[in-house]
């Protein structure tokens, strides 16, 4: 097969955001679909062996904790193939695609849909996973398929979209299928008849100013707001919003207005109400709180980061008691968008610091 993809005991500083420099058991390059029986063979060894698997696409959205026992998947598929209908263009994407360059790329081809998106870091199979969203668009209003390899049956095999099961930041691959699937590739339906979607947070005051709005203005104020809003990962460590916006009954969302009248509040369609991660945490003067090497970030409170030489720990840590302040001052508990991965594979804040 030419140049062996398998390499032992391999720092994974730079395949995470965080640049955190623990190490992989095995680290297994697939960069094509021919390695797929070398894999399966690997596969097979580490489940008989009782060795976690781990899948990685970007590592922007990924803490590790410690060192990791077993097989780590780097996906490295490439390829984007287009076509069209009269009504739709269809994209099939390879999940090592880099996402913001994805929706880049759309945008210049004259191709829209994905704007709303822009520079949300990691790679298009990781997509899916969290369903990821921005500025009132989701994954889920334009990915039509979704194929993977099944680790437990070794099977190719697709879901469509409703199969999928999105939700906010969730999905099947975090629920039933989680720790049994590796993506290989997602379908996109984007309509020719696009209609701009820019009513939401900051991009409102385009909708506001702009008589007609086009698919490269929202495209470049989301990639100049998210610049000024997030940290570059390759200058300073982070993975974007570390919390999720919490989701609230409508009586404590209703009790919380009451007290703070400029409090972010988003009804949704089911009674309950969102609110902002971000505002929260800023409530609590925690921007710049630092404990060792990792900090909340001055300008955004939702973004943690490595300032050089953060310790997973210092990042546990501070989400730890992050999490505790504001859990103190509105009763609100925010779950970290972050995945956790130990030795064994993907844990919990709360239980990496009852291991403490």
């Amino acid at each position: 097969m030419g140049q062996t993809m398998i390499e032992k005991n391999c720092s994974l500083k730079a395949f995470n955001s965080f640049s955190i420099d623990a190490r992989a058991h095995l680290l297994f390059h697939f960069k094509q679909h021919s390695q797929l029986p070398e894999l399966l063979t690997l596969i097979k060894q580490m489940q008989s062996e009782k060795k976690p698997i781990l899948v990685l696409g970007g590592g922007s959205n990924t803490l590790f904790c410690e060192d990791f026992s077993g097989l780590v998947i780097k996906v490295e598929l490439m390829g984007v193939d287009k076509s069209e209908d009269p009504e739709n263009y269809l994209l099939t994407v390879a999940a090592g695609e880099d996402w913001p360059q994805l929706v880049e790329d759309t945008v210049q081809q004259g191709i829209y849909g994905l704007e709303n998106l822009a520079l949300i870091p990691g790679v298009v199979g990781a997509a899916p996973v969290q369903n990821i969203g921005a500025y009132g668009i989701e994954l889920k209003d334009v990915c039509t398929r979704v194929d993977y390899i099944d680790l437990i049956d070794e099977e190719l095999k697709s879901l469509s979209n409703e199969d999928c099961l999105f939700a906010y930041r969730d999905s099947i691959f975090k629920g039933e299928l989680k720790d049994r699937v590796l993506i290989t590739s997602v379908e996109l339906k984007l309509p020719k008849q696009w209609q701009p979607h820019c009513r939401y947070g900051l991009l409102q005051s385009i909708h506001e100013t702009e008589e007609t709005v086009s698919a490269q203005q929202i495209f470049n104020s989301v990639c100049r707001i998210r610049s000024e809003k997030l940290p570059d990962p390759s200058v300073l460590g982070n993975a974007g919003s570390f919390f999720k916006n919490p989701i609230v009954s409508e009586h404590l969302g209703g009790q919380l207005l009451s007290h703070h009248a400029d409090m972010p509040l988003y009804p949704q369609a089911d009674g309950t109400a969102k609110l902002a991660a971000g505002w929260l945490i800023d409530q609590c003067g925690l921007k710049g709180k630092q404990i060792g090497g990792a900090a909340v970030h001055k300008d955004q409170a939702l973004v943690l980061i490595n300032t050089g030489n953060a310790t997973s720990q210092d990042i546990i840590d501070l989400a730890w008691f992050v999490r505790e302040q504001v859990l103190q001052k509105f009763a609100v508990l925010l779950e970290h968008e972050v995945r956790f991965i130990d030795a064994q594979g993907e844990t919990t804040l709360q239980q990496v610091m009852k291991d403490v």
